[in-house]
């Protein structure tokens, strides 16, 4: 029987990158609804949002920052673990790897899984995938908030609930009101919820709203650049978790099986949130997970490249 391959597998056109500025600060680089990059440069240093996936594609990023600062760029913040927003990271040379708590817990215990996992479904993500030189280990956590000064620019590092993972991070300028979210916000990109806390995503997405940030970089597509972007932003990617999670939910408790409500659940999404990017590729994971956390399981089950395969076979295949 030939394996169905991940949706993601047949994804292999090349996406155009933005490198714009938000502000004197603040920039973002972003790829077509590929995972962002964000950027702050401060008065004596640089710091960078998630690092990309493997050092050659990190270079780029590097090109682009040299175009307009030369400063070192000292910080990479990492806003969760996911090898796709991390694996990058020893291109920088930075002095510091920052992570809250949580997402070193979740690198200790489900990072060598994940990164084989996430290699093997995305492999166009991970370009020069020979590059990566292991898993990238934060250099300083904290837990819940801490505050870096590069010069004058004040910058926040924020842990404002659970949501895309148990460790999401977002990096705050309070000064310019402008928030980097990771994977918390995404727009017109199919949020990715495998490893997600569903029932308390909401409240983060309100507690992000709560700092009333002017403008946005979400963790995958265009950089939201007026209060009403970032509120349709915010908006979109509640819809999408909310929908999805109530329809698992009702399915389940409902007693059908987990292939029954993914085929419904999808059903039920396809005409609304169809066209965002990676829909097809994210949907049976998210619905697992949703399932899971509907039924027995709390806390995120680990993936691997295994339970991957099995996942996919049973819901697609």
């Amino acid at each position: 029987m030939s394996e169905k391959r991940f949706a993601s597998q047949a994804d292999l056109e090349e996406k155009k990158v933005t490198f714009e500025r938000l502000s004197d600060n603040a920039w973002a680089y972003t790829a077509e609804g590929d995972p962002n990059t964000g950027v702050v440069i401060g008065d004596d240093a640089v710091m960078v949002i998630d690092a990309q996936a493997t050092p050659v594609m990190a270079r780029d990023v590097i090109r682009r920052i040299r175009e307009v600062t030369d400063k070192p760029i000292k910080y990479v913040v990492m806003s969760h673990y996911h090898a796709v927003r991390v694996l990058g990271a020893s291109a920088y040379g930075a002095d510091h790897i920052i992570a809250s708590q949580d997402s070193y817990d979740l690198i200790v215990e489900r990072g060598e899984a994940d990164m084989k996992s996430e290699i093997g479904r995305f492999p166009r993500l991970f370009r020069a995938v020979e590059s990566i030189p292991g898993l990238t280990w934060p250099t300083l956590t904290f837990k819940g908030e801490m505050t870096l000064w590069l010069g004058k620019l004040e910058v926040k590092i924020l842990q404002l609930g659970r949501g895309h993972t148990k460790g999401d991070t977002v990096v705050w300028l309070p000064q310019q009101k402008i928030l980097f979210s990771g994977d918390l916000v995404e727009y017109d990109a199919t949020p990715y919820t495998g490893d997600a806390y569903l029932t308390d995503w909401p409240q983060t997405l309100d507690n992000i709203a709560a700092l009333k940030p002017e403008q946005l970089v979400p963790g995958r597509g265009a950089a939201l650049k007026t209060p009403a972007q970032v509120q349709a932003g915010l908006a979109g990617t509640r819809d999408f978790v909310t929908s999805m999670f109530g329809a698992v939910k009702q399915g389940a408790q409902a007693g059908r099986d987990l292939r029954a409500v993914y085929k419904e659940t999808y059903a039920a999404l396809k005409p609304k949130f169809g066209h965002w990017v990676i829909f097809d590729h994210c949907l049976p994971f998210d619905v697992s997970r949703a399932y899971d956390e509907a039924t027995h399981y709390p806390d995120p089950r680990i993936w691997t490249d295994q339970r991957d395969r099995e996942m996919w076979e049973a819901l697609e295949g």
